[in-house]
């Protein structure tokens, strides 16, 4: 049976993902490859420390979940194939047919083309794409849990599985030192994104826990207290480090970094079992569309962003109107085109023929 409220988790954080990328475009705070900021302090850039901390770790233990109620009815084999095709073949192969368009703009907009010595077409090529990977390293991550999970899952047998249903929330609270020490680990240098470390537990932790109507039903009992717990160390967090890097390691290893981040996912998780089962005609449709929306987002909204930053001067407002509308818009689009051409729906869409 499909759980609706999951499916709204996935559409909600995605929507919340694609505004962060807007108010990150035009911040002031980490400015590297992107457009910079319309003025020396700007308010609305405690929207991104509102929510960096957790609504990536939010969207992998939703991936753990997924997975298990997946693997309920379908084979570890049909499981793996289904996740290299949607995951490993668009973040790979997807990048050097598709992707290094949208490394053209990233690069453009970081000023990578004018501090680059001349060198060949086709290892500037190669550049490109890999400066494309963009939001694709979600599912690059997601790939690798994937595989990892059935390599634990012919060990565990779910034995741990079991154990786990009986999980309660201070069992999930204590949970909090287990996320902060998996940040400090497997995170890439230079790379920051690449936390295989809390992303890793994050997803197994939705595979093994989360993934119980028992623990969930628990859960969502706490919705309220969950919910104004995450709402103070959101405000404390801000407030904290209002104008240091909110997505380097100085600040995302602090503990109460990772106190919000994990107090938050439950919060969130807890709110959407309790009032998240619902459906309506727009639930719906950004149900089907949401994997291209992720997907394809930061493209139109990237080349939106650098055009009007280089022909037009609009008021901040307009300037982030426009661009988010371009992204939802033009992700749609380009999903709607790409997914229906043969080759290009499965090494740009992970769109395969699943039998």
């Amino acid at each position: 049976m499909r759980k609706t409220y999951i499916d709204n988790i996935r559409w909600m954080t995605v929507v919340i993902v694609v505004i962060y990328h807007v108010f990150y475009m035009f911040n002031g705070v980490v400015t590297s490859g992107v457009i910079g900021p319309f003025t020396s302090v700007q308010y609305q850039d405690s929207y991104l420390y509102f929510v960096y901390p957790w609504f990536m770790l939010l969207l992998f233990v939703v991936s753990g979940m997924s997975a298990r109620f997946y693997l309920n009815g379908h084979s570890d084999k049909k499981f793996l194939k289904s996740r290299t095709v949607k995951l490993l073949v668009p973040s790979t192969i997807g990048l050097f047919v598709f992707w290094w368009i949208s490394g053209y703009y990233n690069m453009a907009i970081g000023g990578a083309f004018e501090n680059m010595p001349a060198i060949p077409k086709p290892i500037l090529f190669v550049i490109m794409a890999i400066s494309g990977v963009g939001p694709l390293w979600y599912i690059q991550l997601l790939w690798v849990f994937s595989l990892l999970l059935l390599f634990i899952r012919k060990i565990e047998k779910d034995r741990l599985y079991g154990l786990l249903e009986k999980a309660d929330l201070p069992v999930l609270l204590c949970m909090t030192p287990v996320i902060w020490g998996a940040a400090q680990i497997l995170n890439t240098p230079v790379i920051v994104v690449y936390r295989f470390g809390i992303d890793g537990v994050g997803f197994f932790l939705g595979y093994f826990i989360f993934s119980h109507d028992a623990v969930m039903e628990r859960l969502e009992k706490w919705w309220l207290p969950l919910s104004l717990a995450a709402l103070g160390l959101g405000i404390g967090f801000v407030f904290v480090f209002w104008g240091e890097p909110y997505a380097e390691h100085q600040v995302l290893d602090t503990f109460l970094c990772n106190v919000y981040a994990w107090i938050a996912t439950l919060a969130v998780l807890s709110v959407m079992k309790k009032w998240g089962n619902f459906e309506n005609s727009f639930s719906r449709f950004m149900g089907r569309k949401v994997w291209g929306i992720y997907l394809f987002h930061y493209l139109p909204l990237s080349a939106c962003a650098w055009y009007l930053h280089l022909y037009i001067s609009l008021p901040p407002l307009v300037m982030y109107l426009l661009v988010c509308a371009t992204a939802f818009a033009g992700a749609i689009i380009l999903y709607e085109i790409i997914r229906r051409i043969p080759v290009l729906k499965w090494c740009v869409c992970g769109i395969g023929g699943e039998k």
